[in-house]
């Protein structure tokens, strides 16, 4: 694996899964278009570019240009990274047909190509063994008591009130936001001492 501070932004679920089998960092999805109306997730992007930084990386198309030039305009301050892919014509292997444009997106280049465009963005690496920061997961949010369980929504929005982050974020979205954040021992003792507050 291949270690980076700054947060990678992606377009969709599928580049995200494939980013994170190669890079140690946590990687946030945009839902595409969804991101010109979400505020919220904009918000969180200026944040995270100002705490870790952001490196924007998204497919080759129209439509991946559109999305970075939209990033790039709303997160102004902070650190703001740009990978850029080059074109590779063909389709992934999930897909029946190629994309519109013909290109390979994020999710079907292979890792060297994705390795070199984070290369060549300024983006210091460090190759590890392993994951070294660790990443908060669905599972721990229920081990701490922020999932499944009594009061466990009430302490959620207490959480994201202590850490700035939309109250309504769901279990679905909180554990890429918090890997963005925190260490899991940090999200623990936060935790720890939230309940203690009660």
């Amino acid at each position: 694996m291949i270690r980076i501070e700054p947060v990678i932004v992606t377009e969709g679920r599928y580049d995200k899964n494939k980013l994170m089998q190669i890079f140690d960092t946590a990687v946030i999805e945009v839902g595409g278009f969804g991101i010109f109306r979400d505020k919220k997730l904009l918000a969180l992007l200026r944040r995270l570019a100002e705490t870790r930084g952001l490196l924007v990386l998204t497919d080759p198309d129209g439509a991946g240009f559109v999305i970075r030039n939209h990033i790039k305009g709303a997160v102004t301050r902070g650190r703001v990274y740009h990978a850029y892919v080059p074109d590779i014509y063909g389709k992934e292997r999930r897909k029946s047909a190629p994309s519109a444009e013909g290109k390979l997106g994020v999710e079907g280049l292979p890792d060297e190509v994705l390795i070199e465009a984070v290369r060549r963005s300024g983006v210091p690496m460090e190759q590890t063994e392993a994951r070294t920061r660790g990443h908060v997961t669905k599972a721990l949010l229920y081990e701490l008591g922020l999932s499944g369980g009594a009061g466990s929504r009430e302490l959620r929005r207490r959480l994201c009130r202590r850490l700035a982050l939309p109250e309504r974020l769901g279990t679905n979205a909180l554990p890429d936001v918090l890997s963005a954040l925190l260490a899991p021992e940090e999200l623990r003792k936060l935790t720890e001492s939230l309940r203690d507050e009660q």
